[in-house]
């Protein structure tokens, strides 16, 4: 082979590594993200941190709601027991009356359920 032929083909083989080397130049640099990782991890931190924070703040809400509804229900059993003890005392004050008239009040129309037999202690009876 001759000189010429030779650095011909070196020209040759050193422009087909050029164009290798910048088409995979180009798409390297296409991939790569177009913010430094690390503003991404920042911009990523900013994302979960106000994501946590609205999660918070919904949690809050429902604790609150939660709150109110045990204050609620807390309102109404406490109308309920005086409600039982009032009715409580009424049927004893009538059984007592009944007796005072020398009459026999009516039997119970039914058991007592053992589910209710430990809280009428807490009304008297």
């Amino acid at each position: 082979m001759r000189p010429e032929m030779l650095t011909a083909l070196s020209a040759l083989v050193v422009a087909l590594v050029t164009a290798v080397g910048g088409i995979v130049t180009a798409v390297i640099g296409r991939r790569a993200p177009r913010v430094p990782r690390g503003q991404q991890r920042r911009d990523d931190f900013t994302v979960v941190t106000d994501r946590m924070e609205r999660e918070i703040t919904r949690q809050g809400e429902k604790i609150d709601e939660l709150e109110a509804e045990a204050e609620r229900d807390r309102a109404r059993i406490t109308a309920q027991d005086f409600a039982i003890r009032y009715l409580a005392g009424w049927a004893r004050s009538l059984v007592g009356y009944m007796r005072r008239q020398q009459l026999e009040p009516p039997p119970p129309p039914q058991p007592v359920p053992e589910e209710v037999r430990p809280f009428l202690h807490d009304v008297g009876m």
